[in-house]
């Protein structure tokens, strides 16, 4: 049975529950049949306050990318497979002082790619960069835990946007669960400091366009027309990966030690207050700490590259980083609840008391990559979206797997989508197309039917589609 609530709000009955969908009509239409099997096996958790999907929501391990799921604290469960593989993935942006106009040239937007590739790599750095640098400190106290030299502002008394304008500097934990780390993962994680990783995850130099509606909004985060931003994707790396197989295992046993479960082996489950939950709840918040430090280190590559190119003045600041993939305590209702969010943004309206303090007035920008070679944008939520625990889309959604991709896209569509051999052209670090086939944006949703989706059901507002230029992606 579906009941439609009305503005992209749709209410789907299923066997074991009520699932929430927000999506347009042609979004809606065209969501795959398996997303409602996996729902419904989701559904079969105890206890469960709220699930939805968003219009990105597509197949994943488990659960689908566009979940959000609620349940209380005090008697609720935690899902290693509703935070997702990649704990703590999210997006982060930095604003320049450039104009759209100022990096035109594709000769000088080829030399910013190669500039930032010699500070950013994608898997692993070389061993003399960052060597100060302590996974031990970072896991523990977030950005709190590195160097000075990599937080300049910190000591700043007015100005410490490193720590203020992001969405978690530091997540706090009992860190004696980090004895159960093995020992090899340390080293690894140390040298994946600052790194992109593959997939889906990018550095892009994009240039904005505000919207009229929200022109006030942009010009009080420090946005005008044109402008070039820094928007960055990225992960925990191998040290959050790590964490997904060993509890899936771990889970598994315990599930079936208590006699719970579901049709599908890859959704995992515990209660928040057992300790096979309170064992993740910890060591995901250590992988949150990673992933923050991570895209904070990357940003200060870019930065140290485009340096290289524009000078030792050339100064990129922190509009804001946010996550998409995690669990977390959080007050709705008048209640202590853990959200779940997995492929799902948090896009908070003005005044709510959640939001980080400079963004108190306004409400908090909301990171929202396209595909390559498509539109990103910068939201900020509405009041709406408080029936979706003011969860928003995390990005296009994927429409096709990277092996369909593969099999039903050639190079030539991909290389008009990035309009190859024209001045617009999207430059990428990459010697071939090829090798990044399965991310072309053939291979996913259209972003603006999806953000069409969220601000048709109140839940968040657009203030500035982002355009990419160049893109620096792993493989």
């Amino acid at each position: 049975m579906i009941k439609n609530h009305g503005g992209n709000h749709q209410e789907i009955t299923l066997k074991n529950g009520q699932l929430h969908v927000f999506a347009n009509e042609e979004v809606f239409q065209n969501l795959d049949y398996k997303v409602y099997e996996m729902a419904d096996n989701n559904l079969q958790i105890p206890r469960n306050v709220h699930m939805s999907y968003t219009p990105d929501a597509h197949v994943g391990v488990g659960t689908c990318i566009g979940t959000t799921a609620v349940w209380n604290m005090k008697d609720g469960f935690i899902s290693p497979s509703i935070v997702g593989s990649d704990i703590g993935c999210g997006m982060r942006v930095h604003l320049t002082s450039l104009h759209r106009d100022d990096i035109q040239d594709k000769k000088l937007r080829r030399q910013m790619i190669q500039a930032i590739e010699k500070y950013v790599p994608a898997n692993e750095r070389d061993a003399s960069y960052y060597q100060n640098i302590r996974v031990e400190k970072i896991v523990s106290e977030g950005i709190h835990g590195l160097p000075p030299q990599y937080v300049p502002d910190y000591y700043s008394p007015k100005n410490r946007r490193s720590l203020t304008h992001i969405e978690h500097a530091k997540f706090s934990y009992d860190t004696d669960y980090l004895d159960s780390i093995p020992e090899k993962m340390w080293s690894r994680a140390w040298k994946q400091v600052g790194t992109l990783g593959g997939g889906n995850h990018f550095c892009e130099i994009q240039s904005i366009t505000i919207r009229d509606e929200n022109r006030e909004i942009a010009e009080k985060w420090g946005l005008f027309d044109g402008q070039v931003v820094v928007m960055i994707h990225s992960g925990s790396r191998a040290w959050g990966g790590m964490l997904g197989p060993k509890f899936i295992k771990d889970f598994r046993g315990a599930m079936d030690k208590w006699g719970i479960g579901t049709a599908d082996p890859n959704l995992v489950f515990a209660p928040t207050d057992s300790e096979e939950g309170q064992r993740y709840l910890n060591l995901m918040y250590s992988a949150l700490n990673y992933a923050v430090v991570n895209r904070h280190m990357i940003a200060y590559g870019v930065r140290e590259g485009l340096r290289d190119v524009f000078g030792q003045d050339f100064e990129m600041t922190v509009l804001y980083d946010l996550m998409h993939n995690y669990a977390l305590k959080e007050f709705h209702r008048g209640q202590p609840l853990l959200v779940h969010r997995k492929g799902t943004t948090r896009a908070l309206p003005a005044g709510h008391f959640l939001n980080a303090e400079p963004y108190k007035e306004t409400g908090h920008p909301a990171l929202i990559p396209g595909s390559m070679g498509t539109s990103s944008y910068i939201m900020v939520g509405e009041m709406g979206g408080e029936k979706n625990f003011y969860s928003i889309c995390h990005g296009a959604g994927r429409v096709r797997s990277r092996r369909a991709t593969k099999e039903l896209i050639s190079v030539d569509q991909f290389a008009s989508s990035m309009k190859v051999g024209t001045d617009e052209e999207v430059l990428v670090n990459q010697r071939t197309l090829e090798s990044i086939l399965d991310e072309c944006p053939q291979a996913y949703k259209d972003v603006d039917q999806v953000i069409d989706s969220v601000v048709g059901a109140g839940l968040a507002s657009v203030v500035a589609e982002c355009r990419p230029m160049a893109v620096i992606k792993g493989v």
